[in-house]
Formats: C-alpha cells, structure tokens, sequence
C-alpha cells in the first residue's frame, strides 16, 4: 500500500492541485463534504480581504465516479478567483525584452521564506518564492485531509480542534470537552470555548490591527475512536508521534508541537505523568495525549499546536533591499492579523492524513470493504485479550 498526498500551485496563479494516493476503492466521497471543510479554513476573526474575494469549491479531475472513490490516485483543483487581477504578475510566459514585471518584491519580510529562498533558488524577485511559500497552498491540503476524515469516519474516528490561546489570551474550557467539538467550536468568531476569553482575543486583533501588527496562538486537535496501536515501536520513522509532530510542523508559521502534556511532562514527577492502567486495559488519566512508545494507546489523541504571529506586517520591520543593498522597510503583502482559528482546521487535515496513512499500513486493502474485515478481525483479537470479567 502506497499512500501519498501533493500539492501543486501558487497563491495568486490559477489555481491549486491536490493529488491523493492510496484511498481505497469504494468510499463515498461528496465535493459537498469536501467543500464544507474548506469554508470552515476561510473563516475566523481577523482574517483578510483574501476571503473575501475566494469562494473555495473543489473540482473532482480524477479517482472518483458515481460518487465513489475508485482506489486511483484522487486529483482535486481548486480554482484561484483572484487570478484575473494577477495574470499579467504570474503568467508563465517570458517577458518581452527589456520589460519589468509589477510588484515584484526586493524587500524580503522577517519571519517568511522571502530572504532565505531567493538566496538558495538564485531568484531575483521574491514573489518566485512567497508564491508557492503562502498558506494560501493549505487549502489542498485540507481537501486532501477532507477525503482522509471520510475515510475515518465508518471507523468511528472524529476529528476536532479549538483555539486554547490566541494573542496572550489563554481560554478555559470545558472538560470533558462538547462533542462534536466542531460544533461547538466553529459557533465562535475565533474557534474558541470561553466566551469570555473570545470578547478579549477578539479586542486584542483589533488593537493588534489598529497598530498594524499580528498575533500568534495555540490550537488544540483532538481525535477521537481512534484504535490502539496505529503506528509502531520498531523504526524511528514509524513512530506515530513522530509522524504527527512532522506534519503539524509543517504547517506555514507554526512553530511548536505538544502531545498530551507535552512541555509539561519535563517539569513533573513520572508519578504525575504516566497514565496508570485499569483492569478493562483502558487508563486512568490520558496525559500522554493518546500515544506511547509511537504507537496509540487507544484514548484520546490530544495535539497542541503553536502558530508564530503572520510575518506580514502593515507596520513593517526593518531588511534589506536587495536591488539598492541599503536598508529597507519590509514589503507589505495583503495579510491576516491572525491566522489561527484556520490553523486549527489545517492541523485537524494533517492529522487525518497521518491517521489515514497509519489505518491504511494496519488495516489496507484495494476496497474499502476489504480494509473494513480488517479492522473487524483486529477488534475481535482485542476483546479476547481482555481480562476475564473485564467489561469489552
């Protein structure tokens, strides 16, 4: 079993290309269901004009017929509706001689790609490479992690997120958590439970977008009914915290994982932090955020992610312009004051794709019938490793 996932595109050209291998045949698939996580990346108080302009729809260019996947490779295109204000600044053709591009962009921004990728591709102009660098490439992955939560789903797997902290203002919320989570979560302006702490972060991107600046904040992912055992002991890259922990960190500004107790867990006594274990096999406390040994323990997946303020700044700090070599302010593109209530809906995708791929090595077949006896047999094998007398 092959399973892979890539995206094509940059942030103003014509569109954006998302292409998944390995999803078995036979899982209904829906461009609604698609699209629906899509609308839920766009939303979030202090994002840009961007979402205004963009009304993110999937179109289905392979692997899906009769409203079910085939077991090809799915390709999705999501067209870019702000393309016809940029064809002139990202046409593909050459120039004519001695004509100049418009908005290029010679004064890199600190915290972006910008300064590091025009030195290691030899670019003159950064727009070759903030193009490409823009979260806006996000939206293939959530389509990509739309697919995978589909494919969770008659697996009895729910993936949700909340915002826990955004601007310096941390959030308290409910335990155990509403379910679904999404839900509950997406009523709020800025995905957060705490209505009193969502009054304060909502003031602060205001205050934040008044001075020009932007803020940063803390997601937490939650995944729920995933089995025990996804991922492996054996090999460094099998470990599925591991894997986690690449994905999450792949995501555009994000620049800390936790699982569990994460940061927290170095501070306490191992009394205080392993995760005693009952008659029924289940824990006692879920500190260690559903994973042990790189491998699920069959609670809760809990992941923490942490997004740096967008580098993008209307108040620009200082660089370099690299046509004149002498100081600069930085270039201004259009931006969010604050990203991460979107972040949460782009960290629940990178997750599915990693619990996807980790069902898949488990439980793979060619049909999506095949993968469910699978998981049937190893359920079986479970129960009959229970204690006797301990409830299934």
């Amino acid at each position: 079993m092959t399973f892979r996932f890539t995206t094509a595109g940059e942030s103003h050209g014509r569109g954006l290309v998302a292409i998944l291998e390995g999803i078995p045949a036979g899982l209904p698939v829906t461009a609604e269901r698609i699209n629906a996580e899509l609308k839920r990346r766009m939303g979030g108080y202090g994002r840009g004009a961007r979402m205004k302009i963009e009304s993110d729809q999937i179109e289905w260019l392979a692997g899906v017929r009769a409203g079910e996947t085939l077991g090809s490779p799915i390709a999705m295109l999501v067209w870019n509706r702000d393309w016809e204000h940029w064809q002139d600044v990202m046409a593909p053709e050459a120039d004519a001689p001695g004509a100049e591009r418009r908005r290029q962009v010679t004064r890199p921004r600190p915290g972006h790609a910008d300064l590091a990728g025009v030195l290691k591709y030899d670019r003159q102009d950064a727009r070759d490479i903030l193009e490409r660098a823009s979260a806006r490439e996000t939206v293939a992955r959530v389509g990509c992690g739309a697919v995978c939560k589909l494919l969770l789903e008659p697996f009895g797997m729910e993936i949700g997120s909340h915002v826990v902290e955004l601007g310096g203002v941390a959030a308290k919320y409910p335990m155990p958590l509403p379910k679904p989570l999404n839900e509950a979560s997406d009523a709020s302006a800025v995905r957060c439970l705490d209505p009193s702490a969502e009054r304060e972060i909502i003031a602060r991107i205001d205050a934040a977008k008044a001075a020009g600046d932007t803020l940063g904040g803390v997601v937490e992912v939650v995944a729920l009914g995933v089995p025990v055992g996804l991922g492996s002991h054996v090999s460094w890259d099998r470990k599925l915290d591991g894997r986690l922990a690449r994905a999450l960190m792949s995501i555009p500004a994000v620049k800390g994982v936790e699982l569990g107790l994460g940061f927290d867990a170095a501070r306490r006594k191992g009394s205080d932090v392993h995760d005693e274990i009952l008659p029924g096999l289940e824990r006692a406390t879920n500190r260690a955020g559903g994973t042990e040994g790189g491998m699920t323990t069959g609670e809760p997946l809990v992941a923490r992610v942490a997004m740096k303020p967008i580098s993008t700044l209307m108040a620009p700090l200082r660089t370099v312009d690299l046509k004149t070599g002498g100081p600069a302010q930085a270039q201004s593109e259009r931006s969010d004051v604050t990203a991460v209530p979107a972040m949460g809906v782009i960290a629940e995708a990178m997750v599915a794709l990693v619990l996807a791929e980790a069902m898949l090595e488990k439980f793979g077949g060619d049909a999506l019938s095949e993968m469910t006896r699978n998981f049937a047999g190893y359920q079986a094998q479970l129960s009959a490793r229970l204690p006797k007398g301990a409830a299934s």
